[in-house]
């Protein structure tokens, strides 16, 4: 039977050790607390940059039912608890122990109040001044009102101590005016937030690579009767699509 998460390297972790010189770890936490603004998607395609760019590193999972990450990386992610604090621990720990990885936490919906309380209780912010790791946080939002409010609590939670990378994901609604109007892009801003977007990809696709449980490396490069099924013409927009998001990726220093 083929593997439906086929990746370009068989070997998770190995694929750069240069890589382990570096002198920080960073971790990036994708949130945006709301439910179906595509947190996991981002996730995903974080994955495979790391993966397609030889870029070491190491998933954490939240999502107790469906992670995407254990769902479509499986090779590359272990699920955390999000209310154990030694299952949190672990997320500092391996980025202290494996200096110059990237680590990548998919936060699950709801789940900002007990990652905020470990970090408070434990005194995460304070230990970056140590440079063995830096935060940054990935705000995935909808055009909606609520991806706004929810950008000025994280802002107003964590302030400059954190990095910010907002994603104006356009695969859940193009008008992102409210956001604009509201003053709190700018506040991003001057807080040295980077801005992406994420274009809209036909929902075809986007159903079939998920129905078969697809890594994007598989749905472009699987042979059709042992990946999602694409069309020639699917995978060729998916791999505009990936392209387009590999650009906001590496803008965003990821």
């Amino acid at each position: 039977m083929q593997d439906n998460n086929w990746h370009s390297n068989p070997e998770p972790f190995m694929q750069n050790p240069e890589s382990d010189t570096l002198s920080s770890t960073k971790i990036h936490l994708i949130g945006g607390e709301k439910g179906g603004v595509g947190k996991s998607m981002v996730s995903r395609l974080l994955a495979q940059y790391f993966i397609d760019h030889d870029l070491p590193f190491i998933g954490f999972d939240t999502d107790r039912s469906h992670g995407a990450l254990l769902r479509f990386y499986a090779d590359y992610a272990s699920p955390v608890l999000i209310d154990r604090y030694e299952a949190l621990d672990e997320i500092v720990e391996t980025a202290v122990e494996q200096l110059g990885r990237r680590v990548l936490v998919d936060l699950a919906a709801q789940t900002d109040a007990p990652l905020v309380k470990w970090m408070d209780d434990s005194g995460v912010l304070d230990m970056q001044t140590g440079g063995f790791f830096t935060l940054t946080y990935w705000h995935v939002m909808d055009a909606g009102r609520d991806s706004v409010d929810l950008l000025a609590r994280l802002l107003d939670r964590f302030g400059t101590r954190v990095n910010y990378v907002l994603v104006r994901n356009q695969l859940r609604g193009d008008d992102f005016s409210q956001l604009e109007k509201s003053g709190h892009l700018e506040r991003a801003l001057t807080m040295g937030a980077k801005v992406i977007s994420l274009k809209h990809l036909q929902d075809t696709v986007v159903q079939k690579i998920d129905a078969h449980n697809s890594s994007f490396w598989a749905a472009q490069n699987a042979p059709r009767a042992d990946g999602p099924g694409l069309s020639l013409m699917e995978r060729q927009r998916l791999k505009m699509w990936i392209n387009h998001a590999y650009g906001e990726l590496a803008a965003a220093g990821a």
